[in-house]
């Protein structure tokens, strides 16, 4: 099973969350296992447990933690990756959600959908980054890229 069964995030040192930010966890945890391809690439010098996986994110020390489990909660894995390639685009995102958000309340139809066409763009850029840096340390497909760059943004907002 190659999945992810259960994320979690370790938000507990931000501050709380707005709105619009809660929903877009939500949504992106929803989604998320509603359907995901994760999956730990073998390695020559060790063995890697089968999935489903239990995926803790977090972010220490200025870094973006994956804590991967087993669903027995063996360790499988864990990679810690700079938060420096996603400073730009998660900027760039919440930007653009901010105006998302302000023009889905004042705005007529057609504003808002270029708006959340810029949006997407973003957001498929920051699955692009994350898909790049988990290269050799999980192999995962584009919306499983999404959803968990939407939790990446989520963890940044803070910190």
């Amino acid at each position: 099973m190659t999945r992810i069964a259960l994320i979690e995030l370790d938000d507990s040192t931000l501050p709380p969350p707005t709105p619009e930010i809660e929903q877009e966890r939500k949504v992106a945890m929803f989604d998320l296992m509603e359907e995901n391809s994760f999956t730990l690439p073998k390695r020559e010098d060790r063995a890697v447990p089968d999935g489903p996986y239990n995926v803790g994110l977090a972010i220490r020390e200025k870094r973006l933690v994956f804590d991967i489990k087993t669903e027995s909660e063996a360790a499988a894995a864990e990679f810690h990756l700079s938060l420096g390639p996603f400073r730009q685009v998660v900027k760039d995102y919440w930007q653009i959600c901010e105006s998302y958000f302000d023009a889905v309340k004042n705005l007529p139809p057609s504003q808002i959908e270029t708006i959340d066409m810029a949006r997407r763009g973003i957001h498929n850029e920051g699955a692009r980054i994350l898909t790049e840096r988990l290269e050799g340390k999980a192999e995962i497909d584009n919306d499983t890229a999404r959803r968990l760059f939407t939790l990446v943004c989520v963890l940044h907002f803070g910190g």
